[in-house]
């Protein structure tokens, strides 16, 4: 049976505008966490992204990368404020 005017299987997002705060706020970080023997270190990536959920996707899809890099500056003792800050160029 077919569907018409309807478009089958395809599942379209949209991306979330930013919020008023966002805005307010900028381009986005993202905070997120490495295993340093039995502690958690503490890290944020600085986007230029609009939306906390578009630094997340970010993230995800490069965390490959993002982490080597935050093991790295980890190895090196680059911290600031006991955190290890990296920017997504």
């Amino acid at each position: 049976m077919a569907q018409s005017g309807a478009h089958k299987g395809i599942a379209m997002r949209i991306a979330a505008k930013p919020t008023e705060q966002e805005i307010i706020e900028g381009p986005q970080a993202v905070s997120f966490q490495i295993a340093n023997g039995n502690v958690r270190q503490n890290c944020i990536l600085q986007t230029e992204l609009p939306t906390k959920a578009l630094a997340q996707k970010y993230l995800l899809a490069n965390w490959p990368v993002i982490e080597k890099m935050a093991r790295d500056a980890l190895a090196a003792g680059s911290f600031e404020d006991g955190q290890i800050k990296l920017v997504a160029a």
